[in-house]
């Protein structure tokens, strides 16, 4: 029986987030963000050119459907495997080769279709006694044909308090429709009322000069399915992979060595698995090539944020976030990543980001575009109430599959 091994300690550069109890998604809510946060939603890869965000990253669900998301505990402490806990005992078997397996049984189709929610966790208040959580969600969904063509869409979806208790606070407070909250790209503006946004699809056409991480559409579906070979092919790829450093010229990732590495060849495999257009044979191949760095750990039975049973997979990776679109660093915490995935189906349920150390203290920025000096400091920070163990960020990946049906696109 094989466990995968450790997690600890990882630096992140935005947070993104993740929480309790069995909240149900109220219809007629919505947050509308500044647009700083619109410009941070999509949170691609440095190499990541507007066609694949419609390939790789994800759109809104379809006009009029009605979600319910079940939000799991924002704690991750060993449980029975209720919401968004971790049961305790052993997993038997090496998790991530028995999804390997499921995965490379699976067909291709005309599209691939992926849907992911992203929730971001603000707090609202001026001290860790009187504080509240707001989380606020957006779903994204794609369609990405054999071809290259994609269609991508978004949708803001309602944003409420996270947790009963913080219902409670939220009311004490007059139950605000508006509100604003810090954030490392600045103030966030909030609004909580009762408006909805349906489904806005675009298409976005192939591109020759980068595809995924700058591979081209015949590049990316040549990629290896052999584990070895398919990690040394995507060493060659560049980008800003280092978890702190300045926006500059990009480097190969065979340049990184250890976590550094781990961390980005991690990167990469979530899209593989999630929202990429992947064959199944290299989805598998991605699973056995996650299996053999070291440091990854099976943590047992979980739940993910729409309730589905997983299995928790830690990565020891450095930073949560890849850079490049934004200066970094952008934490004063430290974070750990948690995968949650179904081995029995090969699909990719889930990725959160846990507190270990909340943020604390002050850090230098380069200088902005005026150059003056700027600084990150506590208080800019969504998160700067957490306690270790609760959740900073988390990506639900709704769909994942192959299907011959395209998208309804709007009236021209």
């Amino acid at each position: 029986m094989d466990e995968l091994d450790a997690l600890r300690e990882m630096r992140t550069t935005l947070a993104r987030e993740e929480n309790s109890e069995q909240l149900a998604m109220r219809v007629g809510w919505r947050a509308d963000v500044s647009s700083q946060r619109r410009r941070r939603a999509l949170k691609l890869p440095p190499s990541f050119k507007l066609p694949l965000v419609s390939l790789a990253a994800v759109t809104a669900v379809a006009a009029g459907a009605v979600a319910v998301l079940t939000l799991p505990s924002d704690s991750a402490g060993t449980g029975t495997g209720g919401p968004g806990k971790t049961g305790a005992g052993p997993v038997p078997g090496n998790a991530l080769l028995v999804a390997a397996t499921s995965a490379e049984k699976g067909k291709t189709g005309k599209y691939w279709h992926s849907r992911l929610i992203e929730g971001e966790i603000f707090a609202a208040g001026k001290s860790a006694a009187d504080h509240y959580k707001i989380v606020s969600l957006q779903r994204y969904e794609g369609w990405a044909a054999q071809d290259g063509n994609g269609w991508w869409g978004d949708q803001d979806l309602p944003a409420r308090p996270w947790t009963p208790q913080d219902k409670q606070k939220w009311q004490a407070a007059g139950s605000p429709s508006r509100l604003e909250v810090p954030s490392a790209e600045g103030p966030v503006t909030m609004f909580l009322k009762n408006s909805n946004t349906g489904l806005s699809v675009r298409p976005s056409p192939p591109n020759d000069d980068g595809v995924f991480y700058g591979l081209t559409q015949k590049q990316f579906v040549a990629l290896p399915a052999e584990p070895a070979r398919l990690q040394n092919a995507l060493l060659n790829l560049k980008g800003h992979w280092r978890a702190y450093q300045a926006n500059g010229p990009e480097e190969p990732m065979r340049a990184l060595r250890g976590k550094a590495r781990s961390r980005a060849l991690s990167d990469v495999a979530e899209s593989l698995l999630s929202t990429a257009p992947t064959p199944p044979a290299l989805r598998a191949a991605t699973y056995r090539m996650l299996a053999a760095l070291p440091g990854v750990k099976a943590e047992g039975t979980t739940t993910d944020p729409l309730g589905r049973t997983g299995t928790a997979i830690s990565l020891p990776v450095d930073s949560t976030v890849p850079l490049g679109l934004y200066t970094a660093p952008k934490q004063l915490g430290t974070y750990r990543r948690q995968w949650i995935i179904d081995p029995g189906t090969g699909a990719l349920l889930a990725v959160r980001d846990l507190v270990v150390t909340p943020p604390r203290g002050s850090r230098k920025l380069p200088p902005g575009d005026n150059g003056k000096p700027r600084s990150l400091r506590v208080k800019d920070m969504p998160d700067r109430f957490h306690k270790p163990g609760e959740i900073a960020s988390y990506k639900v990946f709704e769909l994942g599959e192959w299907t011959d049906t395209g998208p309804k696109l709007p009236p021209q």
